[in-house]
């Protein structure tokens, strides 16, 4: 796992439904991190730090232009 990097952190299991969706789209090798922890008890994601979303190092450059692409273009309200 020492070549897996971690690229972004969320704090509830809801927001990684978009980027997982898009990570498989690609065929991107990922996981995240405290993710069974934080679905079971959202409130113990502080405690842990989070969920982590680690890639490859490999696809670092490609996973991070396609978070910026998705925190440019979804609005909320």
């Amino acid at each position: 796992m020492e070549e897996f990097r971690t690229i972004a952190i969320f704090n509830y299991s809801h927001e990684i439904v978009v980027i997982k969706h898009l990570l498989e789209q690609e065929e991107i090798h990922y996981f995240f991190e405290n993710e069974t922890i934080v679905s079971v008890d959202p409130f113990a994601s502080f405690a842990y730090g989070g969920i982590k979303l680690k890639i490859h190092f490999k696809d670092f450059e490609k996973v991070q232009a396609l978070l910026d692409h998705l925190n440019n273009n979804l609005k909320i309200v």
